[in-house]
C-alpha cells in the first residue's frame, strides 16, 4: 500500500503566510501539518512509500522538509506555477499514478487537514469492507455542505448518492478528503476524467466512482480541522490537542 498526499494547492486564502510557503508545512504545536498526518499513519506499519505531489512553486520547500525523513518518501512536481494553471486534485492523482506507474492500493489524503483520531481507523475499516472507502461526518450547516462533498449512505455505510458542492444537499454527511482506493479502482481515474467527473476537488472522482463500484463511507470517530484561512489557522493552533489513541 502507498500513501499519496495532495499538496499542490496554492492556499491563496492564507496569503501572505502561504504566498511563498506551502500550507501543509505550516506548524501546529511546533509540528508541520504533514508530520502530524504521516507520523500517525506510520503507526500501522502498512505504508511502503509516501508520495507528496507538489506544484513547482513550492517544490524546494518539500524537498528540504523531506531531507531527514526515515521513511520512504517521494516528492513529485506537477509542473504548475500559479493558482490559475493548477491541474486540480483529480488530475494530480492521475499525474502521480501515471508518472510512478502505481499499481497499489492507495491511501489518498489532503496534506492540509488535521484529525484528532488516527487515520489507521480508515485503513482497518477498508480492509473489513473490502471496497474503496472514504470518511463522513455530520454537518448541520447547509452553506458548508454546499462547499463540500456530500454522500448519502444506506444502513451498511454504502454510498447510494454523492455530489461535490451540491446546490441542494440531499443529506448532512460531509466527506473530507481522506480516501482509501483499491488498486483496481485507481485504474478508473483516467476513465472518470474522460467522462468529465470534475477534476478540481478529489470528491468529484469519488462521486463518479461510487456509481461504478461499491464505495463505503466510515463514520468518523473524531474531528477534522480544515485550515482554510488565517482565522481558522489561528483557531487550530489554539485548539488542536493532537491525536487521541
Amino acid at each position: 500500500m502507498k500513501c499519496l498526499i495532495l499538496a499542490a494547492g496554492y492556499a491563496t486564502r492564507l496569503y501572505p503566510l502561504t504566498e511563498n510557503f506551502p500550507k501543509p508545512l505550516l506548524k501546529v504545536r511546533e509540528k508541520a501539518i504533514l508530520d502530524w498526518l504521516i507520523e500517525d499513519i506510520e503507526t500501522c506499519k502498512l505504508i511502503e512509500e509516501y508520495i507528496v505531489i507538489s506544484n513547482h512553486k513550492y517544490l524546494n520547500h518539500f524537498k528540504e522538509w523531506a531531507r531527514d525523513k526515515k521513511y520512504k518518501l517521494t516528492i513529485i512536481d506537477d509542473g504548475t506555477y500559479t493558482n490559475d494553471t493548477r491541474l486540480g486534485a483529480v488530475k494530480d492523482i492521475q499525474y502521480a499514478t501515471d508518472s510512478l506507474r502505481l499499481s497499489d492500493d492507495l491511501l489518498i489524503i489532503a496534506g492540509d487537514n488535521l484529525l484528532d483520531f488516527s487515520l489507521t481507523r480508515l485503513i482497518e475499516y477498508a480492509k473489513e469492507k473490502k471496497t474503496s472507502c472514504i470518511m463522513r461526518f455530520y454537518q448541520s450547516d447547509i452553506e458548508k455542505l454546499k462547499k463540500a462533498g456530500v454522500a448519502c449512505v444506506d444502513a451498511d455505510d454504502l454510498i447510494i448518492d454523492m455530489e461535490e458542492k451540491p446546490k441542494n444537499p440531499k443529506c448532512n454527511w460531509c466527506t473530507p478528503p481522506f480516501y482509501f482506493l483499491l488498486k483496481e479502482d485507481v485504474k478508473l481515474i483516467k476513465k472518470g476524467i474522460e467522462e468529465r467527473c470534475g477534476t478540481d476537488a478529489p470528491g468529484s472522482f469519488i462521486a463518479w466512482l461510487s456509481k461504478q463500484v461499491p464505495v463505503h463511507a466510515m463514520l468518523m470517530p473524531g474531528n477534522r480541522y480544515d485550515i482554510g484561512d488565517i482565522i481558522s489557522y489561528e483557531e487550530v493552533k489554539r485548539e488542536y490537542k493532537g491525536i487521541a489513541r
